[in-house]
């Protein structure tokens, strides 16, 4: 959309339209974040081993995120972008949450010791990102576009690995790989495809979320789902402020502040892409403001969601896609999307059905969702020019980051606090970017030079 085309808007940022407009396009908001918003929690649940406590973190998750979204749209004095910026579980977190929880459970703690060392790490990491809303502008000599492209593709294919094995039927499954497995996976799959390229905007909003629930019926006449475990669950989930403890360790608290370092530079990127479809400025003060705003509030919403019993909070890409195929803009859309996920959340019989999606399932949707992680980073590494320096910090970025990933045992030699530190493919990669940027000088063309490279 161009500036020079307001009229493909029809409900400006500050319209309010008809409750019935308002409630669809609010409708169209939750079915393209809904799924965003539990995966993460499902794949954490189901890699720690956290069983019967899932349906209760999905709760909450869904509540967090209502309630984030509300605080994002609605500005509280400095906190908030006044946009329709849904909130949701960040993917970007799962290796490091993941990381932590292994180390919890390597000191022989249990779920709720496991969960105690993440949202506590989660907590005290929120703070970098709030403070670092205030001075995002000083930070782009070190955090740039070739760095938080180089993470963000090393997250997506760092992921696709839990996709893939989803997809197989689940680590460690007894029928991994069958026939079975990989027809309904990838089944889902290909539904999510078809759907996404269709030309009703629903179908393509939704296309996850209708590729899940296509899946989940499906497997319920293959007999892979079992609603016996249902029945003993709790009507009503009330949020309840550190309900597993609190506790810390520095060696978990490194990979998830990178996260946060970058997720401050990706939220921006994400709310300037939103005032662009939404028709507003994107170089005045108000905008400063706005991105200041908006960066502050995912930080709060972070800190809210590790006080109350789940994961980092971002803003969601997809529902810039939402604005345009309804054409509305309006924040108080996000007020009925709010609403919405609250509403969700307060029932836990909704987390329950959804843990009882078989892996193959979740991971023809999340090898999706993964992928379009990694296309996202190379598509911000492709605005770049591709010259010598570049290519070589993202050579060795990747080499270091990934080859950790697939070689995991490389630093078993190496001392508890060094393979903990080091063992994450998003960390490593993140911090090698980072540090060669900074000691790399920049290259210098001359006209010889650039006739001869040609």
């Amino acid at each position: 959309m161009s500036d020079s085309a307001p009229s493909e808007l029809l409900y400006g940022l500050n319209d309010k339209p008809p409750v019935p407009t308002a409630f669809l396009a609010a409708l169209q908001h939750m079915l393209a974040s809904f799924v965003g918003i539990i995966t993460p929690t499902l794949i954490i649940g189901g890699v720690l081993g956290l069983g019967s406590e899932i349906p209760y973190l999905i709760s909450m998750a869904l509540i967090v995120s209502g309630v984030g979204t509300f605080i994002q749209a609605r500005r509280f004095g400095p906190v908030g972008s006044g946009l329709v910026a849904v909130q949701g579980t960040s993917f970007a977190f799962l290796g490091a949450v993941l990381a932590a929880g292994f180390i919890a459970k390597g000191k022989g703690g249990g779920p709720e010791e496991i969960l105690s060392l993440i949202f506590g790490v989660c907590f005290f990491g929120a703070f970098i990102e709030i403070f670092l809303s205030q001075f995002l502008h000083k930070l782009k000599s070190v955090i740039n576009p070739l760095v938080t492209g180089i993470v963000i593709t090393t997250i997506g294919f760092y992921l696709i690995k839990v996709g893939m094995t989803d997809l197989a039927g689940g680590f460690k499954a007894p029928d991994f790989g069958s026939p079975e497995n990989l027809m309904l996976g990838g089944g889902v799959l290909l539904l999510i495809i078809i759907m996404n390229q269709s030309s009703n905007p629903i179908l393509r909003s939704g296309a996850i979320f209708f590729g899940l629930i296509a899946g989940f019926i499906a497997a319920y006449f293959m007999g892979k789902v079992d609603f016996s475990k249902l029945s003993g669950m709790e009507w009503i989930a009330l949020p309840l402020p550190f309900k597993y403890g609190f506790s810390f360790d520095f060696e978990a608290f490194i990979p998830v502040a990178l996260i946060y370092l970058i997720t401050a530079i990706e939220s921006s990127g994400d709310l300037t892409a939103t005032s662009m479809i939404s028709r507003q400025s994107i170089n005045d003060d108000a905008y400063r403001q706005r991105i200041r705003g908006g960066v502050l509030a995912d930080g709060i919403n972070s800190m809210i969601a590790a006080v109350f019993n789940t994961f980092p909070n971002t803003t969601f890409s997809q529902n810039n896609g939402v604005i345009q195929l309804t054409g509305i803009a309006s924040r108080y859309v996000a007020f009925w999307v709010a609403g919405i996920l609250v509403v969700l959340g307060l029932f836990p019989i909704i987390g329950g059905i959804f843990q009882q999606l078989p892996k193959p399932v979740l991971g023809g949707a999340t090898l999706v969702m993964f992928g379009t992680i990694a296309a996202a980073g190379i598509r911000i590494l492709a605005t770049l020019e591709l010259d010598r320096r570049t290519m070589l910090i993202m050579a060795v970025s990747f080499g270091l980051g990934l080859g950790v990933a697939m070689v995991p045992d490389v630093l078993k030699e190496m001392p508890k606090l060094v393979q903990n530190l080091f063992g994450s493919a998003v960390t490593v990669s993140g911090l090698s970017a980072m540090i060669l940027n900074i000691l790399l000088p920049k290259m210098v063309s001359f006209p010889e030079q650039q006739a001869t490279e040609k």
